[in-house]
């Protein structure tokens, strides 16, 4: 294992964690004007490794979308996480917004409907809209020898390096508005909300991570600031739908 410290912290990054170059995707570094997903060098990361650093990170000295409507479909979609229907509960999905099931990775969660699913190198799965870059939502997966959240620190903690180390790059400013924890089916989350500010845009994101079953798991969706009034709701909705199914 490699390690490195990092603002008091000792961060390690396991060799058998899948390492993948990320697009920008999954992190609010690339620039909108860029067309699609540049395959230059200079757009990727090594998303995949810096979160399985995360994962083993040790404790050392005006919307219109409704989300109580999305939460209760979610309790609904609890209620029937022993039934191995992914069809069943995709119906369940409150209007405008789709499903996501996935049985064998244990993860749930809505998605604005209308966004397309697009491949994105090291994450699990992702969504877009397609003609704002920035709205976006990605799930990330890596092992991790921790079982429970509380291992790795607090929700503040957790939040803050994931921000200042994966989320954004030196020459953004970053700024962590919020972090907190929440139980659901007998899972723990941390979820937060940040900031990531370049010279020519301002992404309002919001996230939350988990783990179940040996895996760290991290939900990732935003928008561009100025169209933060709007996208508000929809994408709290989002964050507050992902549930563990394991």
């Amino acid at each position: 294992m490699i390690m490195w410290s990092m603002a008091g912290l000792q961060i390690g990054s396991y060799l058998s964690c899948p390492v993948g170059r990320t697009h920008r995707l999954f992190s609010p570094r690339y620039a909108p004007e860029v067309a699609s997903f540049s395959q230059g060098s200079d757009a990727r990361a090594c998303t995949k490794l810096q979160i399985c650093a995360v994962a083993s990170l040790g404790e050392s000295n005006n919307g219109c979308f409704d989300r109580r409507q999305v939460l209760t479909g979610v309790g609904t979609m609890l209620a029937s996480t022993c039934l191995d229907n992914g069809r069943a509960l995709a119906e369940k999905a409150p209007k405008g917004y789709a499903a996501v099931v996935d049985n064998n990775d244990g993860y749930a969660f809505f998605y604005p409907f209308g966004w397309q699913e697009i491949a994105i190198k090291g994450q699990d799965i992702a969504y877009k809209d397609v003609i704002e870059p920035l709205e976006s939502v990605s799930i990330n997966i890596v092992k991790t020898d921790k079982t429970d959240l509380h291992e790795l620190g607090s929700p503040e903690r957790i939040a803050k390096t994931l921000v200042e180390k994966v989320f954004t790059t030196p020459s953004q400013k970053s700024q962590l508005i919020d972090a907190k924890e929440k139980d659901a089916n007998g899972k723990t989350y941390y979820t937060f909300e940040f900031l990531a500010k370049a010279p020519n845009f301002t992404r309002h994101a919001l996230g939350t991570v988990a783990i179940s079953d040996g895996k760290f798991y991290t939900l990732l969706t935003g928008a561009n600031q100025r169209r933060w009034g709007k996208m508000e709701d929809k994408l709290r909705a989002v964050v507050d739908s992902f549930i563990l199914l394991k």
